[in-house]
């Protein structure tokens, strides 16, 4: 038998008192705090109606971060977790070893750090921002319990569903679909008495399609639904109001229309563009939200991921100035449903909306207690970890462009010549985000306020401040889609994150062929 989450209702009061105590023998240690996660799931993979793969396993681990030291640093540590170690006496040795490693890592960086000091006025001691510790159990909310949908069940589906695709057409060359569902649980303990124990339902599909028809290139469509809810959102309580095989069947339609479709040309100068909501997901996740994110604004993610074209220092910085029509807004928050959502972040510090962009100013960013604290902002609950074993980094929520008050069938209505954009593929921005080229999975071209013709292998690139400008209106259509695989760290971490808006209208230049 698998470990179920459960377990860790007999494990919580280990945890929680070994944190408690143990740390206040260790000298010059200032904090600790323990993540312990354990999730379990069901999925299968298939390949034109085919069984491809099946699974129904477990995960368990658990981080440690320690601040120690006279001139106080991090220190870290995680470890998976086996079968046989979820037992109360053998967690509370692992975490005593662990706190001792983080600890030890944690006061050796100190000294490093207090050499270097002299030469570095950029080195500084590791301070927190005050946030409410809580106490809290936050249960797993959905209307059909993914622990009492079969493997069975998650097969047949799967299969079900690629073989319909398969059969739709003879130009469909391949159909795969994939299925995951399951619940996630992780505790927070603190030194500070922080203990919050939360659970959150996942449930994911993805389905992958090409199609080609005579000896035009083949069209491939690659695209996920899902929510942190139960197996309903397979059965249509999703964001497309669509069941899966549904879902499915729409994706594949429209990959058979467009692998007859002629290739979108590059354009010279700018034009009119109408972008739908599903492309607007990418384009906030790639232009507001990793922008807005505090590590990138401090220089801590360059290395390997890239600034921030919101921020260059503390003198020099777009906060509090326009950098985008009044008429747009941008926000994060967790508390809202979508594949960003929790209670309390991976520090323990309540989520709430963050107004990132106010009519067009930029009002703030996303951050973590240590960031706040640099910055002189308040904690907003913006960390989060792919597992309990890996660090805490800073990550957008659910992040999306507000909703405006316009009727988006009248903002292309009132296009003479332009271009509508219809949902997201593949990004490409430069280091800082300031610029940006996506990919879209349709183009049609607009004439008099009707769309005449479809376009492939097309999309928008623009300056990333002059495109927000310049957009003068924004729908009432708002949707919050999934966005399961955005990457950022090092060691890289994987994170579901929620992203969306409504339609927009604004310029930018046609990337194609």
């Amino acid at each position: 038998m698998k470990p179920r989450i459960e377990i860790l209702d007999k494990l919580k009061e280990h945890i929680f008192k070994t944190v408690s105590i143990y740390y206040k023998s260790l000298s010059d240690c200032k904090y600790v705090d323990v993540r312990f996660g354990i999730s379990e799931f069901k999925s299968a993979c298939s390949e034109n109606g085919q069984s491809k793969d099946v699974t129904d396993d477990y995960d368990a681990s658990f981080g440690i971060r320690v601040i120690a030291g006279g001139m106080a640093s991090w220190g870290f540590y995680g470890q998976s977790l086996g079968k046989n170690d979820l037992k109360a006496r053998e967690i509370s040795r692992l975490i005593i070893k662990g706190i001792d490693t983080a600890y030890e890592r944690a006061t050796a960086n100190a000294k490093k750090k207090q050499e270097f000091a002299k030469s570095a006025d950029s080195l500084t001691e590791v301070r927190l921002a005050k946030i409410k510790v809580c106490q809290d159990t936050i249960p797993a909310d959905f209307e059909i319990d993914p622990r009492k949908v079969s493997l069975q069940k998650v097969l047949k589906t799967s299969m079900d569903v690629s073989a319909q695709m398969k059969m739709l057409d003879p130009s469909v060359h391949y159909a795969a679909t994939g299925i995951k569902t399951g619940i996630i649980r992780e505790l927070f303990c603190s030194s500070e008495g922080a203990d919050i124990d939360q659970s959150f339902p996942l449930t994911q599909g993805v389905v992958y399609v090409s199609a080609q028809k005579g000896e035009s290139s083949p069209e491939v469509c690659y695209d996920y639904v899902g929510d942190m809810r139960g197996w309903e959102i397979i059965e249509g309580k999703n964001c497309y109001n669509l069941s899966f095989l549904n879902f499915a069947l729409e994706r594949t339609k429209e990959t058979i229309e467009l692998s007859g479709a002629e290739f979108l040309k590059t354009g010279k100068d700018e034009v009119v563009v109408v972008t739908d909501p599903h492309f607007n997901t990418l384009l906030v996740h790639e232009i507001v939200g990793h922008p807005a994110e505090s590590d990138r604004i401090l220089k801590m993610e360059t290395a390997y991921a890239g600034r921030s074209w919101l921020f260059k220092n503390m003198d020099e910085n777009q906060v509090g100035k326009q950098i985008a029509s009044p008429l747009v807004n941008a926000f994060s928050d967790p508390t809202t449903m979508g594949y960003g959502y929790y209670k309390y972040d991976a520090e323990g510090t309540l989520g709430k909306r963050i107004e990132v962009i106010k009519n067009g100013i930029l009002k703030t960013f996303l951050n973590g207690r240590e960031n706040a604290a640099i910055l002189g902002h308040g904690p907003n609950g913006s960390m989060r970890a792919t597992t309990s074993a890996m660090v805490p980094i800073v990550r957008m929520t659910n992040t999306a462009f507000g909703p405006g008050k316009k009727d988006p069938k009248n903002i292309i209505k009132e296009v003479k010549d332009g271009y509508y954009i219809v949902n997201h593929r593949i990004p490409s921005i430069s280091e800082s985000r300031e610029n940006f080229r996506i990919s879209a999975r349709k183009v049609y071209k607009i004439e008099n306020g009707k769309l005449v013709k479809l376009y492939r292998g097309g999309g928008i690139m623009a300056n990333s401040k002059e495109f927000l400008m310049s957009i003068d209106a924004v729908g009432k259509d708002f949707k919050m889609y999934p966005i399961p695989n955005c990457g950022k760290g090092q060691p890289m971490q994987v994170m579901r994150v929620g992203n969306g808006g409504p339609t927009l209208r604004g310029k930018a230049r046609l990337a194609g062929y």
